[in-house]
């Protein structure tokens, strides 16, 4: 996970589109029956020729075909292009979706405002997970190595016993739009400790999901961790034994109580 992250590693490549012919009523009714879709690329075969919005579309007559009303002078990236500067572009310029076009100008991809903050929340966790695997090498001087691949949640062993009630919200948001970040695991011959993740394996469990994505650092050398010792004397063998607390309850609410009662 070094290095620049590039748009092609975070667009859709299966991309809807619709053609400059077709009318406004049938790119409306495409609009409305569709799942978070509040406008298409137009293309000609591969060839972007314009973009269309649900706000183009509202005060057109329903038979005019989508070439009159469409937005021909529009953004496109590449899929070379830095993330980041995709990110730059959708957040200052207001546009939600950039298609992304190849070096002939054929439509391979798109990359939305979901897509980019998904990116940036990503490349955040492989330093949480880096400084995990060195913390575990130094401590019990072992070697350790990282896979990314889906979990099972029902595999997991929690290594807290509580999650805060306030917080699931939060994270069933993150998880419907794909924000979550992956969970981070450690396999210790095939023992499954969730190091990071908690919140977001309960609010997952609340979604009826059952598999997550996660980095999972593989203990070379099996050894007695621990965190693995502490979860076994709090009883925790699966996530259903993690507690969700009232928000009431939270340390941090009760030392503000506390505060203002004094």
């Amino acid at each position: 996970m070094s290095g620049k992250a590039a748009v092609d590693e975070y667009m859709t490549r299966e991309v809807q589109t619709v053609s400059p012919t077709d009318s406004v009523a049938d790119v409306a009714r495409r609009i409305a029956e569709s799942d978070g879709h509040n406008g298409f690329p137009v293309c000609e075969g591969r060839k972007v020729e314009g973009f269309v919005t649900a706000r183009d579309l509202l005060l057109a007559d329903d038979e005019a075909p989508i070439f009159t009303v469409m937005s021909e002078d529009i953004i496109v990236a590449h899929p070379d292009m830095d993330v980041n500067d995709a990110a730059r572009v959708i957040l200052r310029s207001g546009i939600q979706k950039l298609p992304v076009v190849d070096d002939a100008g054929n439509l391979v991809g798109i990359i939305s405002n979901t897509d980019v903050i998904r990116s940036q929340i990503e490349r955040a966790t492989p330093e949480k997970v880096g400084k995990l695997m060195r913390t575990l090498e130094q401590i019990h001087g072992i070697t350790v190595h990282g896979e990314r691949h889906a979990i099972e949640l029902a595999d997991l062993i929690p290594t807290q016993g509580r999650v805060y009630a306030d917080e699931l919200d939060g994270r069933k948001y993150e998880l419907e739009r794909g924000l979550a970040e992956p969970l981070v695991v450690i396999d210790n011959d095939g023992t499954l400790l969730l190091a990071d993740g908690h919140h977001r394996v309960m609010a997952a469990s609340r979604l009826d999901i059952e598999e997550m994505d996660a980095y999972v650092i593989v203990v070379d050398d099996p050894i007695e961790l621990g965190m693995q010792q502490t979860a076994e004397k709090e009883g925790l063998s699966s996530i259903d034994d993690i507690d969700v607390v009232d928000y009431g309850r939270h340390p941090l609410v009760e030392s503000t109580q506390r505060l203002q009662r004094e």
